[in-house]
């Protein structure tokens, strides 16, 4: 017996909510992003990074630094120095989200209780 598989809409396919946020939706994304933004200098080195998001694996870090640098949002220097030093930043196109980014955050902490609750209400 062969199983049909059932034909994707090519609308969805072309829907910029699911193709830009499914590229850098989630949370690791958005925290690293927001940290490079709010950093002094805009420059952060990795283990400077690990250290703001402690709660965050060195492995998903640096499959999340690779996919932002992907995405062009982010960019990597590295210097040819020994050991090797490699900077993060945001790209144009990584700045230009962060006005958004920073709007949801904002409207995150205004409505955080009636979001982030356990209590169901009627």
């Amino acid at each position: 017996m062969v199983k049909k598989t059932k034909e994707i809409n090519p609308a969805y396919m072309a829907c910029p909510i699911r193709q830009v946020v499914s590229k850098f939706g989630d949370k690791w994304s958005l925290l690293v992003l927001y940290t490079l933004n709010e950093s002094k200098t805009g420059v952060m080195r990795f283990n400077e990074l690990r250290h703001e998001m402690t709660d965050c694996s060195q492995k998903m870090l640096s499959a999340t630094l690779k996919n932002l640098e992907t995405m062009k949002l982010i960019s990597r220097k590295v210097y040819p120095e020994v050991p090797p030093r490699v900077e993060y930043q945001l790209t144009d196109t990584g700045k230009s989200l962060m006005p958004f980014l920073t709007q949801l955050i904002g409207w995150a902490k205004d409505h955080f209780d009636d979001v982030v609750t356990d209590v169901v209400t009627d």
